[in-house]
C-alpha cells in the first residue's frame, strides 16, 4: 500500500478491548450529518481485545490471542494499561501482579513484562505491548482503507497524570503513528453524544465512563459546538476487571471448599476461571442468576456452581459504591448541584451493570440516564472526530466550530521548604495554561535551587506523585529570600507539561518537558523500539507467508488425495505409478509433521510442494498415454 491516507483515524485504546473508528468522506455526508465508521477487524468484531501473546516463534495480537490465553498463560499479556507509565514499586501494580498469569519484573524502577519469545526470555515495556495493540488498529484501518496510515488521535482516561501521557503518545510513535493529539476519553464520548444530540442548546452533561479497566467522571457545558469541561474526577484503578477478580476470589474460594485444592498455582486453571468469570459478570446484566461450567479445571475435576446478581453484587459491593465519590467530586468543583445536570451519559462496558445504573440513578434523584451513545464506541467515535478536525477532513456545519476545551486532572506545583507542596496550576484548570509563581531562596548565599515538580492534591509533596525535577545555577550570592526566581508551568493541548524557571536578575534560565520520569522512555529507546516493531512486523509477514504456503500444500495433498480415490483414476493407474505418488504424500506429511508450528520457511515449503508436483505429474501422465 504505496498510497497514504491524508486524514487520521481515532484510536481507543482500551484496558480491556480497543477500538479503531475513521470519518467516511467517501460517502455522501450531508451539511448536517456526520457518518463515522467503526472498523471490524477480520472476525467481524468492532472491538478487539487488548491482547499479545507470545506462541513459539508467533506473536498473536488481538481475538487470537485471546483466544489461546488458556493454553499459552504465561506468554499472554493484557491489562498493560494499568502497567504503562507507572513505578515498579506502585501498590496497585504490586496487587495487580497477583492475579496476573505473565511475569512483571523491575527495568530500572519501571515495571517491564518478561515472557518467552523465538526460544528465548524476552522483556518488553508497557509502552512496547501498547504499541502492538496501536499497531493492530492501525493494520485493521488500513485494511478498511486500503491505504497506509500515519497520523491518529489517541484518547486517555481523564485521569491519567503525565507520565501515563507520554508514555502512551511513545507507545503510539512506536507504533508507526503521527499522534496527533491525545484526548481524553470522557471528552471524546461527549462530542460523540454532543453531535449527535438533536437538541442544540446549552446543557451541563455528565460523562459517567466505567470501562474495563479505568474509571472517569467529567462533566462538560455543550454549548452549540463548544465542549468545555468543568471538572474531571475518577480513578484510573477501577473497571470491569476489578469486579472479575472478585468473582475470580469467590470460584477460587468455593472450588477449595468443595475439593479441598488450591488452583491459584495453575495458570492454566486460573485463565479458563477467568474467561468464565467474564462471562459470568456479562450474563448478570440480563439475567438473575447464571451458572459457571468448566470442565476438568484442575486436577481432572470438572467445577460447576451457580451465582446470582444478588451475590456479585455483594462481592463487588465497595467498589460499586466508590463510583459515586467521584460523580459528588465533580459536581463540587464545578460548583453545581445536581438539579443543574442535564444529562447523565453512560460509557463504557461496565455502565451495562444494572447495580451501577441504579446508584447513579438513585443518587441523582431517580433521574433518566442517557444511553443513547454506544458505549463500547462513543470514545472512539469522538476521537475519529477530532481527527478529522485536525487533518481538515471534517466537512460539516456540526465541526466546523468544533471546540475542545479540557482541563487538568490534577494540580501541579514544586516542592518547597519542609516538603510542602506550592500549588502552581490548580487542579480542572483549562488547558492548554501557562501559569507562573515567583520562589525564592531558603538559605543565605544559595546559588542553586532545585526544583522538584510533583502532581497531586496532597499537602506534602511525598504523599504526590513526583514527576521529574531540574535546578537553576548561577544565582548571585545574596541574603536568603532576596532572590525572585520565576516559575513557568505550561501545559498544552495533550496535557503535557514543561516547566521553566528564570533568575529575574540574571534572566538565567532552566527548564524540564517531564521526560525523565521513571518509566519515561529515552529518544534512543524509543529509535529502538519503532526499529523492533518494524522488526516484528517483518517476521510477522514471513510468518504469515509460512502459514499460506502450508495451507496450499495441505490443500495440494488433500486434492491428490481425492483424486487417486476416484473410481475412473483407481482403475486406470498404474500399481507402481500409485505407490510413487502415496510415498511422495507419506514424505510430504511427514516434513509437514516435523515442521509443525511453520518452523519451515515458505521457501523450504514451495520446494518441497514442487517435488511433489512433479512426482504427481510424471506419475499421473500414464494416465494419457
Amino acid at each position: 500500500m504505496a498510497e497514504e491516507y491524508v486524514g487520521a483515524i481515532g484510536i481507543d485504546l482500551g484496558t480491556t478491548y480497543s477500538c479503531v473508528a475513521v470519518w467516511e468522506n467517501e460517502r455522501v455526508v450531508t451539511p448536517t450529518n456526520i457518518i463515522i465508521e467503526i472498523i471490524a477487524n477480520e472476525q467481524g468484531n468492532r472491538t478487539t481485545p487488548s491482547y499479545v501473546a507470545f506462541a513459539g516463534a508467533e506473536r498473536l495480537i488481538g481475538d487470537a490471542a485471546k483466544n489461546q490465553a488458556a493454553m499459552n498463560p504465561k506468554n499472554t499479556v493484557f491489562d498493560a494499561k494499568r502497567l504503562i507509565g507507572r513505578r515498579f514499586d506502585d501498590p496497585e501494580v504490586k496487587a495487580d501482579m497477583k492475579h496476573w498469569p505473565f511475569t512483571v519484573v523491575d527495568g530500572e524502577s519501571s515495571p517491564q513484562i518478561q515472557v518467552e519469545y523465538m526460544g528465548e526470555t524476552k522483556t518488553f515495556t508497557p509502552q512496547e505491548i501498547s504499541s502492538m495493540v496501536l499497531a493492530k488498529m492501525k493494520s485493521i484501518a488500513e485494511g478498511k482503507l486500503g491505504k497506509t496510515v500515519k497520523k491518529a488521535v489517541i484518547t486517555v482516561p481523564a485521569y491519567f497524570n503525565d507520565s501515563q501521557r507520554l508514555a502512551t503518545k511513545d507507545a503510539g510513535t512506536i507504533s508507526g503513528l503521527d499522534v496527533l493529539r491525545i484526548i481524553n476519553e470522557p471528552t471524546a464520548a461527549a462530542i460523540a453524544y454532543g453531535l449527535d444530540a438533536k437538541d442544540t442548546s446549552e446543557k451541563n452533561v455528565l460523562i459517567f465512563d466505567l470501562g474495563g479497566g479505568t474509571f472517569d467522571v467529567s462533566l462538560l457545558n455543550i454549548t452549540g459546538g463548544v465542549f468545555a469541561v468543568k471538572a474531571t474526577a475518577g480513578d484510573t484503578h477501577l473497571g470491569g476487571q476489578d469486579f472479575d477478580n472478585n468473582l475470580l476470589e469467590h470460584f477460587k474460594s468455593e472450588f477449595k471448599r468443595k475439593h479441598k485444592a488450591d488452583i491459584s498455582p495453575d495458570a492454566r486453571a486460573i485463565r479458563r476461571l477467568r474467561s468464565a468469570c467474564e462471562r459470568a459478570k456479562r450474563t448478570l446484566s440480563s439475567s438473575a442468576q447464571t451458572t459457571i461450567e468448566v470442565d476438568s479445571l484442575h486436577g481432572g475435576v470438572d467445577f460447576q456452581a451457580s451465582i446470582t446478581r444478588a451475590k456479585f453484587e455483594e462481592l463487588n459491593v465497595s467498589l460499586f459504591n466508590s463510583t459515586i465519590e467521584p460523580v459528588k467530586k465533580v459536581l463540587k468543583d464545578a460548583k453545581m448541584e445536581k438539579k443543574d445536570i442535564h444529562e447523565i451519559v453512560l460509557v463504557g462496558g461496565s455502565t451495562r451493570i444494572p447495580k451501577i445504573q441504579s446508584l447513579l440513578q438513585e443518587y441523582f434523584d431517580g433521574k433518566e440516564l442517557n444511553k443513547s451513545i454506544n458505549p463500547d464506541e462513543a470514545v472512539a467515535y469522538g476521537a475519529a472526530v477530532q481527527a478529522a478536525v485536525l487533518t481538515n477532513q471534517a466537512n460539516n456545519e456540526k465541526t466546523q466550530d468544533l471546540l475542545l476545551l479540557d482541563v487538568v486532572p490534577l494540580s501541579l506545583g514544586v516542592e518547597t521548604q519542609g516538603g510542602v507542596m506550592a500549588v502552581v496550576v490548580p487542579r480542572n484548570t483549562p488547558m492548554p495554561t501557562i501559569k507562573k509563581k515567583i520562589f525564592t531562596t531558603a538559605e543565605d548565599g544559595q546559588t542553586i535551587v532545585e526544583f522538584p515538580v510533583y502532581e497531586g492534591e496532597r499537602p506534602m509533596c511525598r504523599d504526590n506523585n513526583l514527576l521529574g525535577s531540574f535546578e537553576l545555577s548561577g544565582i548571585p550570592p545574596m541574603p536568603r529570600g532576596e532572590a525572585e526566581l520565576e516559575c513557568t508551568f505550561d501545559i498544552n493541548a495533550d496535557g503535557i507539561l514543561k516547566v521553566t524557571a528564570r533568575d529575574k536578575i540574571t534572566g538565567r534560565k532552566a527548564n524540564i518537558t517531564i521526560s525523565n520520569s521513571v518509566g519515561r522512555l529515552s529518544a534512543a529507546d524509543i529509535e529502538r523500539m519503532i526499529s523492533e516493531s518494524e522488526r516484528f512486523k517483518l517476521e510477522d509477514g514471513k510468518k504469515q507467508e509460512c502459514i499460506e504456503a502450508r495451507q496450499e500444500l495441505e490443500n495440494y495433498i488433500y486434492q491428490i488425495e481425492n483424486t487417486l480415490n476416484e473410481p475412473n483414476v483407481a482403475l486406470k493407474i498404474k500399481h507402481n505409478e500409485k505407490d510413487t505418488i502415496e510415498n511422495a504424500l507419506s514424505e510430504t506429511l511427514e516434513f509437514l509433521d516435523l515442521n509443525e508450528g511453520s518452523s519451515a520457511s515458505k521457501d523450504e515449503i514451495s520446494a518441497v510442494r514442487k517435488k511433489l508436483q512433479r512426482t504427481v505429474t510424471r506419475a499421473f501422465a500414464s494416465l494419457n498415454r
